[in-house]
């Protein structure tokens, strides 16, 4: 075969996977054009999630990580060979388009599979449809009701977790995660539909260069993981567990896992998990007490005794470091991404959690 004849089998190749991919995204415009579609995609979804998440699960690292190390080379490769093409054939508006158009469709499916694995969940039925909690407004009265609930807790609390000489949270990560697979199960009976079997999470490799990108942890809806930052403070690492653990439940609103993720982490037997879980809590609605009245905040914060002062003040210095452009753009990005599946507060919609702690509590 000649290279002009392969050269135009690739080309239409390369049509028919474009072609592919406006089905795909065609099929996803279908799935969320209802609650009801959205609600059976999403169900089917989670089915087959649920099973590949076990062939994954046998390996003791995060799978995905090394998926998205594998997508860069093969992007980066894409690349260097279209330029290298591009300096040794003569049909130089032929290759161009044939490995622009490649590197599209490639980018295309990885987004428009994201899309019909997880965004579909972003407009099915929430944890707020299926428990009949919702958002409201709340007042500064109730606001600082609630806070005062979480300071005083968290404080009773504050005692019963390992420290070290400096006073900072000291549980060790693996008795962390070793505790995991309970934290639902008390919440469980209240909300039937979080019950599920539920295993430990992974420990990101790359959890440093995630700090510095501002994320904690995150769920891949291409393996089914539930993956942890183990570089940043401890303290709300059993907190932020629950939180990806939701996502494993098909919940898709950052607020409401949020939110469950305290609710589960302080109904749970284990006083490690209760404590993240009230620490959480009262960082939420203690920023959001404090931009709201500031007099009332001191009195709340003055509940708070050293030991948990300690931890703020250690998860603070923490982040801090990590301010500049990186963080920004990631956050940034990350907003957009939210937006697109019509999270139209985007990050800021976060503070939702703030109203569904008040209704709850």
């Amino acid at each position: 075969m000649s290279r002009g004849l392969g050269d135009v089998y690739k080309r239409q190749g390369v049509h028919i996977w474009a072609a592919a991919v406006i089905a795909l995204f065609l099929f996803y415009g279908w799935a969320i054009s209802s609650r009801e579609t959205a609600n059976a995609v999403s169900a089917a979804t989670q089915i087959i999630k649920d099973g590949y998440a076990r062939f994954w699960y046998l390996f003791p690292f995060s799978v995905v990580e090394w998926f998205y190390v594998a997508f860069i080379l093969v992007v980066i490769a894409w690349v260097a060979v279209v330029i290298h093409r591009l300096r040794t054939r003569p049909e130089r508006g032929h290759t161009a388009y044939g490995g622009l158009l490649g590197l599209a469709c490639l980018c295309f499916t990885v987004w428009g599979i994201t899309c019909v694995l997880w965004g579909v969940n972003y407009y099915a039925d929430g944890f707020q449809e299926k428990s009949g909690i919702y958002a409201q407004p709340v007042t500064v009265e109730e606001l600082e009701r609630v806070a005062t609930y979480f300071a005083e807790n968290v404080g009773e609390l504050a005692d019963q977790v390992e420290r070290d000489e400096n006073g900072v949270f000291a549980v060790d990560r693996d008795d962390i995660f070793a505790e995991s697979t309970a934290v639902y199960e008390n919440i469980s009976q209240e909300f039937p539909f979080l019950a599920r079997e539920d295993r430990v999470p992974k420990k990101m490799f790359f959890s440093r260069l995630f700090s510095a990108m501002n994320f904690t942890g995150f769920y891949s809806s291409y393996t089914g993981e539930s993956n942890l930052n183990v570089d940043s403070p401890a303290c709300l690492l059993p907190a932020t567990i629950a939180h990806e653990l939701a996502h494993q439940r098909g919940i898709a609103s950052e607020q409401e896992c949020n939110f469950l993720a305290i609710a589960a982490s302080t109904a749970s037997d284990s006083p490690v998990y209760q404590y993240s879980g009230y620490l959480m809590g009262y960082i939420h609605l203690g920023n959001a007490l404090y931009r709201a009245d500031r007099d009332r905040w001191e009195q709340v914060y003055a509940l708070l005794p050293e030991e948990v002062v300690a931890d703020l003040r250690y998860h603070s210095a923490y982040w801090d470091q990590f301010e500049g452009l990186t963080a920004q753009v990631s956050q940034q990005i990350y907003d957009t991404t939210l937006r697109s599946y019509g999270q139209t507060d985007g990050i800021q919609s976060y503070g939702t959690v703030v109203d569904l702690l008040v209704a709850y509590y």
